[in-house]
C-alpha cells in the first residue's frame, strides 16, 4: 500500500510538484483515493501486446534452447503423448510436428529422455486424427474471424474465442456421454437390487 501511494504521488505531475516543493502529500487527492483510470495505470506498467510482438516472439522462440527444454519437459510430463505435447508447446501447429518429432527422437537416441511407448508406437490413425482435428479448428477459427469481421490485431482474439467454444462443446459432449453411460448403469443397478429384494 505504501509503495502504491508513493507511485501514485510520483506518477501524478501535480502531486509530485507539490511534494518536491513542500515535502507534503495531499492525502485527500484523487491519486491517493484510488480514483484513477486503471486501464491507463495498467498501460503505464505494461505495453500493449500486438500481433507483431507475438510474431517476433515466435521467431526468437522457435529452434531456441528454451523451446528445446519445453519440448523435452512436455515429452516427459505427458509420457510421449503427441496430442498433449503439441497442445502444450508454445507457437506450434500441426506443420511443426515433423520438426518436434525429430527433436524428441534425437533426445531419445542421446539418452536425454526415456523411450515412451506412446510416442514410439503411436498409430498412423492417431496422427491422421490429430491433423484433421487441428485443420478443422483452423477452418473454424477462420470462419469465426470472418463472421465477426475481425482482422489485424483481433485475429488472436478470434482464434482464442473459437478454441474456447470448441473446448466447451467437447467438455459438454464428454459430460453428456458420462451421464448417459453411468446414469443408465445406476438405474439398471437399482432395478437389480429391487429384484433381489423381491426374491
Amino acid at each position: 500500500q505504501i509503495l502504491g501511494k508513493a507511485y501514485a504521488v510520483l506518477s501524478d505531475a501535480e502531486q509530485r510538484a507539490v511534494y518536491d516543493e513542500q515535502g507534503t502529500v495531499d492525502e485527500e487527492g484523487a491519486a491517493l483515493r484510488g480514483e484513477r483510470d486503471w486501464q491507463d495505470y495498467w498501460r503505464l506498467l505494461f505495453k500493449k501486446i500486438s500481433v507483431k510482438d507475438i510474431e517476433d516472439f515466435e521467431k526468437s522462440y522457435k529452434d531456441s534452447e528454451e523451446e528445446l527444454a519445453d519440448i523435452k519437459a512436455a515429452y516427459m510430463d505427458f509420457e510421449g503423448d503427441m496430442d498433449r505435447i503439441m497442445e502444450s508447446v508454445l507457437c506450434v501447429d500441426y506443420t511443426d510436428e515433423p520438426r518436434i518429432r525429430k527433436i524428441i527422437e534425437k533426445a531419445i537416441d542421446s539418452g536425454e529422455v526415456p523411450s515412451y511407448k506412446g510416442f514410439v508406437k503411436e498409430s498412423k490413425q492417431k496422427m491422421i486424427a490429430r491433423k484433421r482435428r487441428v485443420e478443422k479448428e483452423a477452418r473454424e477459427a477462420e470462419k469465426t474471424k470472418d463472421e465477426l469481421g475481425l482482422g489485424g490485431e483481433d485475429d488472436l482474439k478470434a482464434l482464442i474465442q473459437s478454441r474456447n467454444k470448441d473446448r466447451k462443446k467437447e467438455m459438454d459432449d464428454f459430460l453428456a456421454q458420462l451421464e448417459a453411460k453411468y446414469g443408465n448403469n445406476a438405474k439398471k443397478g437399482g432395478k437389480k437390487t429391487a429384484a433381489k429384494k423381491g426374491k
